[in-house]
C-alpha cells in the first residue's frame, strides 16, 4: 500500500490533544479526529482546512473506517487503550500512545510483530520527552573518555506541571484530579543511597530539589513516582554497574508538600474507598483547576552525574522550562507533539515493528527535539563540569 493512502485516526479531541492535530493537518496528512463529543473536534479544528474529517466516535464506525496501514492515535484514558491497541490488531493499523506500556499492552507484542505492526506507547512528556533526554545523556556518557561502568552513578529524572503565577495550593488540575490522587495512593520504587527503596507514601520521601535553569535557579519539592528500576536497563544501565541512585520522580512547586497536607491527610484514611476519593477529586476540580486562559508551565530535569574515587568527573543536564500560551498550553505542547512525531515516523518506516517506547536512536531524538523546539520548547544543556572548569579559573 501506498505510504499517501495510509489515513491517521487521531482518538480523542481533548484540550490536550489540540498542538498534535494541528500539526498533522499543517503537514498534509490525511486525518480522521474522532469523538464521542464531536463540538471538541470541531473546537480543536475551528479555522482550519486540511484533509481531515470529524467523526463520532461509535465502535462501529472506527471499525468500518480504520484500514490496513493506517496509523491510530489513541488519547484516550489509559484504561481504553489495550482495548484499541486490539482493533487495531484486527484491522492490521499501527498504534500510538502516551501512556506507560502495562502488562496487557506488552502481551500483544508479538501479534504485533507477527504481523509487521508498530505499537508505540511512552511518546508524550513523561513519559516520553523524558525517555529521549535520558536516552541522549546516556548516549554522551558511553561515547565519553570517562566512561566506566565501575564509576558512581547518580541519575535523577523529574517533571511537573503547574501553573505559571503560582498559587496557594502550589498546584491546578488541567483535568480530572483522581489520576494525580491516586498515583499517590501507589507505591513508589527507586535506589536511593546505594539501595533499592520502596516508598510506601510518596509524600513521605519529598525533597528538596534545586534547579539550574536558563533563567534562575529556582528551589523545586521533588519525590520518586511509580517503580523507577525497569527503567535502568531501558536506557542502558548495566547490570554491573555501580548505582548510588537512579530515580525517576515527579516535581512541585517549592511548598507543595505543606499546602497539600490535608489531602495527604485524606488519602491516608481513605484506604481503598473509591467513593471517598472521588468526592475528594471533585472538590479538588471545584477549587483548583485551570480557568479559562489561565498559563501553565511545564519543567523537565534530567541528569546524570558519575563520580569516580567520591570526584565528579562527569555531570550533564538536559532540561526544559516551558509556558504556556494564549494559544496552547505547556502540557498540551509537550504531549500532543511528541505523539504527532511518533505517528509520523511510523508512517515513514522509522520504527521496527511490536510493542515499543520512545526511540533510543540518537539521530531520529535530535530530529524530534528540533521539532519540539520550533513549537516553543527549548531544551537546554548543561555541563557542569565545564562550568566548575570556567569557574576555577576566572
Amino acid at each position: 500500500m501506498k505510504a499517501e493512502s495510509k489515513t491517521f485516526h487521531w482518538v480523542g479531541a481533548g484540550l490536550a490533544s489540540v498542538p498534535g492535530i494541528k500539526r498533522l493537518i499543517a503537514k498534509e496528512h490525511t486525518l480522521k479526529i474522532w469523538e464521542r463529543d464531536v463540538s471538541k473536534a470541531y473546537l480543536a479544528t475551528k479555522g482550519l482546512s486540511g484533509n481531515f474529517d470529524v467523526c463520532a466516535a461509535t465502535d462501529g464506525a472506527m471499525q468500518a473506517a480504520i484500514h490496513p496501514g493506517d496509523i491510530v492515535i489513541s488519547m484516550l484514558p489509559t484504561h481504553m487503550h489495550t482495548s484499541m491497541a486490539r482493533l487495531c490488531l484486527e484491522k492490521d493499523a499501527h498504534f500510538v500512545s502516551s501512556s506507560y506500556i502495562n502488562s496487557e499492552m506488552a502481551a500483544l507484542n508479538q501479534q504485533a510483530k507477527d504481523k509487521n505492526l508498530t505499537f508505540i506507547n511512552e511518546v508524550g512528556l513523561d513519559p516520553g520527552v523524558d525517555h529521549l533526554l535520558a536516552h541522549l545523556l546516556m548516549d554522551d556518557y558511553r561515547s565519553s573518555p570517562y566512561f566506566d561502568p565501575h564509576n558512581t552513578h547518580d541519575f535523577r529524572s523529574y517533571c511537573g506541571g503547574f501553573p505559571a503565577v503560582a498559587n496557594d495550593f502550589k498546584y491546578k488540575f488541567s483535568w480530572s484530579p483522581l489520576g494525580v490522587l491516586k498515583a499517590l495512593k501507589s507505591p513508589a520504587k527507586a535506589i536511593l543511597e546505594d539501595h533499592i527503596v520502596t516508598i510506601e507514601k510518596p509524600w513521605d520521601a519529598v525533597e528538596p530539589y534545586v534547579l539550574n535553569l536558563p533563567h534562575q535557579t529556582e528551589m523545586f519539592q521533588s519525590y520518586p513516582n511509580r517503580d523507577s528500576l525497569p527503567f535502568m536497563q531501558d536506557y542502558g544501565f548495566g547490570t554491573d554497574w555501580t548505582i548510588a541512585r537512579f530515580v525517576r520522580g515527579t516535581l512541585r512547586l517549592d511548598g507543595w508538600s505543606d499546602a497539600w497536607k490535608s489531602v495527604f491527610d485524606t488519602i491516608e484514611t481513605t484506604d481503598n474507598d473509591d467513593k471517598e476519593l472521588a468526592a475528594l477529586s471533585d472538590r479538588l476540580w471545584a477549587d483548583h483547576s485551570y480557568q479559562e486562559g489561565e498559563m501553565d508551565r511545564v519543567v523537565l530535569s534530567v541528569d546524570l552525574k558519575v563520580s569516580h574515587d567520591g570526584r565528579v568527573v562527569w555531570h550533564k543536564t538536559k532540561s526544559l522550562d516551558s509556558y504556556g500560551t494564549a494559544q496552547n498550553s505547556a502540557m498540551a505542547r509537550l504531549v500532543s507533539i511528541p505523539v504527532s512525531l511518533a505517528a509520523e515516523a511510523i508512517l515513514k518506516g522509522q520504527l521496527n515493528a511490536g510493542v515499543q517506547a520512545a526511540p533510543n536512536d540518537p539521530g531520529m531524538i535530535r530530529a524530534w527535539l528540533e521539532t519540539i523546539a520550533e513549537h516553543g520548547d527549548m531544551i537546554y544543556h548543561t555541563d557542569h563540569c565545564m562550568t566548575a572548569k570556567l569557574e576555577a579559573a576566572e
